[in-house]
């Protein structure tokens, strides 16, 4: 399905990134993976092992380098992941306006200078290629604590639509919105072994998802299957969150 198909995953290399590159890495892709700091151990699997490329997602210039890498060393990019990002928890009130300024650079602005960076590349090859940006369900609903993060989520969520107009038809851009994802940072959101297990207990499916859940999404979206996919939004929640109002109303109780 990817056999042979050079794919770059921004933020590739731990979290969510590691398994969607691990999902693409199984097909046969050749993945490119871009971030600050080189990991420890390189995402390999089957002995497919991803190439790493230094590359801050906000620097203008080092993003210009990483693609002109790639069409020197690849001669082309047929999918671009558009997945690095993240925000720490600070109340809106008091974080700087700075503070702010970042998350939407790294959330959204980097996701749009890299697509369109990817189009440039995939409007001039033969077959055209597959822009997914990872999204967040903090774009859907309220985002107390990562309230610029959310803000950010949601203009990716209409880019990918306006995108999906502009570059049609030889450039498919779709969004994947995960929910709640188990990585190895879960701890800062949920808290110990006890904390996660109390706010997996809240998810329909009764578990967080795995990162290897949202890269068999980027997989699927950007193969020949969902050819027809294109400005849609793919949502992992787990079945979403149980309503507040359940618990706190009086009547209709589960007996």
């Amino acid at each position: 399905m990817q056999q042979g198909r050079v794919v770059l995953v921004t933020g590739g290399a731990k979290g969510v990134g590691r398994g969607i590159t691990e999902r693409f890495l199984a097909t046969g892709a050749r993945v490119v993976i871009c971030g600050r700091e080189a990991p420890a151990v390189l995402p390999e699997v089957n002995g497919n092992t991803a190439e790493f490329v230094a590359c801050d997602v906000r620097n203008r210039e080092a993003v210009d380098a990483l693609f002109a890498g790639i069409a020197e060393k690849h001669g082309r990019l047929d999918v671009l992941v558009n997945n690095a990002g993240g925000a720490p928890f600070v109340m809106a009130d008091k974080a700087s306006p700075r503070f702010h300024e970042s998350i939407i650079a790294l959330n959204l602005l980097a996701p749009f200078h890299f697509a369109q960076k990817a189009n440039a590349l995939m409007q001039a090859q033969d077959g055209g290629g597959v822009i997914v940006n990872v999204a967040s369900v903090s774009a859907l609903r309220p985002s107390p604590g990562t309230a610029a993060y959310g803000a950010a989520k949601a203009g990716l969520l209409n880019l990918t639509q306006s995108l999906a107009v502009e570059w049609a038809p030889k450039v498919r851009v779709v969004a994947v919105s995960p929910g709640m994802v188990r990585t190895e940072q879960s701890d800062l959101h949920y808290g110990d072994e006890a904390g996660i297990a109390a706010v997996a207990s809240t998810v329909p499916m009764a578990r967080l998802a795995d990162p290897a859940d949202i890269g068999n999404a980027c997989v699927w979206l950007s193969s020949p299957e969902a050819s027809y996919a294109s400005g849609t939004n793919l949502v992992l929640h787990g079945g979403g969150e149980r309503p507040a109002f359940l618990d706190a109303a009086q009547v209709n109780k589960d007996q």
